[in-house]
């Protein structure tokens, strides 16, 4: 899925809010403004512009993630999520995907601790089934273990902004030699240009650049004296 961070942030914000104050649930742009910029179990925090936030409702909307929820004659347009009809109706996949939305990557331990106000789990098995179930239909991917941390993280597989991070290296693992180029797994080598803006070192880049400069004056002036 291709989601902005803005899309996420809004959905996460819409499910938030409905779940932890209903009665002022829809959102108006405003709220939901407010909610999507607030410094508290928001990480990262944003500070998103009110262009930002109907531009990424619009877009929800046109996917059918989000839709206007106020009526005609309402005074002030107000916005509700659709992802209890997208993607899943089960309360405790939608807490965990909040949470996921708004606060990154997580542990099953922090899911079942920031999800408990959307959700109460019973314990982290409770957790740990959620997840399998969001993970079977790849909405969910597990990340590598962080050094020192004893649970796996999880994260949302809603928008590719957040690339997961890669796993720690073996301690048997080759060293790449000074200079050489590491290609990652599944992806490509990259182009001649790309290695060599990439690995060549400041100077001897620079030191091309006059060159080519030096070479082009010199067939400048071939060109004007013809």
């Amino acid at each position: 899925m291709d989601l902005t961070a803005a899309e996420v942030r809004v959905l996460g914000c819409l499910i938030e809010k409905q779940r932890t104050t209903p009665d002022t649930y829809p959102l108006t742009l405003n709220a939901l403004r407010a909610a999507c910029n607030q410094s508290t179990n928001r990480d990262p925090v944003v500070a998103y512009d009110e262009a930002t936030i109907r531009d990424a409702i619009t877009r929800l909307s046109r996917r059918r993630w989000a839709r206007l929820a106020s009526g005609a004659g309402s005074r002030t347009s107000k916005y509700r999520h659709l992802l209890d009809e997208a993607l899943t109706r089960a309360p405790d996949e939608l807490a965990v995907l909040c949470v996921l939305m708004l606060r990154g990557a997580q542990t099953p331990g922090e899911l079942k601790a920031r999800g408990d106000r959307l959700h109460p789990f019973a314990d982290l098995a409770a957790v740990h089934a959620t997840l399998a179930r969001l993970i079977e239909r790849d909405l969910v991917e597990q990340l590598p273990r962080r050094p020192g941390q004893k649970e796996e993280r999880y994260a949302h597989r809603l928008s590719d902004d957040d690339a997961p991070e890669p796993a720690p290296a073996s301690a048997a693992a080759p060293v790449a030699a000074p200079g050489a180029v590491v290609r990652a797994p599944g992806r490509p080598m990259p182009s001649a240009p790309e290695v060599e803006r990439v690995e060549l070192p400041l100077a001897e880049r620079v030191a091309r650049l006059e060159a080519e400069v030096t070479q082009l004056r010199a067939e400048l002036r071939a060109l004007r004296g013809r």
